[in-house]
C-alpha cells in the first residue's frame, strides 16, 4: 500500500503521491474544461475549471488511495442537457485522453533526457500512473468514464446506466465490484503498461 512507503521509502512515497495528485487533477480539469468549452456552465459554477488539486480531490477517495491502493477524485458535475449526446461523449473521453497525453510526453522525455536515476524514476512513475488512470477509467462499468462513452454511443444503454448510477447504493456496488476484480484488472493494467514501455523502447 502507498502509505507503507512513508516509512520504508519516503522519496518514493513523495514522488508517487505527487504524481497521483497532479494526474488526477489534470484528469478532472480536462472533464471540466471540455464541458465548459462545449457550453455547459456547471463545472465553472462549482469551481472545477482549475488545475488546483484541492478543487478535485475527494477526502474518502484520497484516503482509499493511501490505505487500499485505489481511490478516486471528485466527479466533475455536468449537465448532459447542455452538452447533447456527442458533447457528453467528448467530456467523458477528455479525462482519459489527458492521461494518455501525459504518458506520451513522459515517453518522449525518457527518450531525449539524460537517463539519470531521478529522471527515470519520476518519468516512469508519472507515465505508469497515467497509463493506469487512462486504462482504468475506460473500463465500461458505471461511474467510470468508459460507461459514459458507451452510453453516448448506445443511448438506450446510457439511460439504463444513468438510472443505475442514480440509485443510492450504486457507488458501493461498483466499488465492491472493483475490489473483487482488482486482481484481473491489475493484471490487465500491468500488460498495458508493459506494452507501452515496449513501444517506447524503455
Amino acid at each position: 500500500m502507498l502509505l507503507s512507503l512513508l516509512t520504508s521509502n519516503p522519496t518514493a512515497f513523495i514522488i508517487i503521491a505527487l504524481a497521483l495528485v497532479l494526474s488526477l487533477a489534470v484528469h478532472e480539469f480536462a472533464h471540466a474544461y471540455t464541458a465548459d468549452r462545449l457550453g455547459d456552465p456547471t463545472p465553472r459554477r462549482y469551481g472545477r475549471v482549475t488545475l488546483n488539486p484541492v478543487a478535485h480531490l475527494d477526502p474518502v477517495g484520497t484516503l482509499l488511495l493511501l490505505v487500499a491502493g485505489f481511490g478516486f477524485a471528485k466527479p466533475v458535475p455536468v449537465n448532459p442537457g447542455n452538452l447533447g449526446r456527442w458533447g457528453t461523449l467528448w467530456v467523458a473521453a477528455a479525462g482519459p485522453i489527458s492521461n494518455i497525453l501525459i504518458a506520451f510526453v513522459c515517453a518522449v522525455l525518457l527518450k531525449v533526457l539524460p537517463p539519470t536515476t531521478i529522471t527515470l524514476t519520476i518519468l516512469l512513475t508519472v507515465m505508469g500512473i497515467n497509463v493506469v488512470l487512462a486504462f482504468f477509467n475506460l473500463i465500461p462499468i458505471p461511474l467510470l468514464d468508459g460507461s459514459r462513452i458507451l452510453g453516448a454511443l448506445v443511448p438506450p444503454l446510457g439511460r439504463s446506466l444513468a438510472q443505475f448510477e442514480a440509485q443510492p447504493f450504486s457507488f458501493l456496488i461498483v466499488m465492491g465490484f472493483i475490489f473483487l476484480a482488482r486482481d484481473p484488472i491489475g493484471r490487465m493494467i500491468q500488460s498495458v503498461q508493459g506494452w507501452v514501455l515496449g513501444v517506447v523502447g524503455v
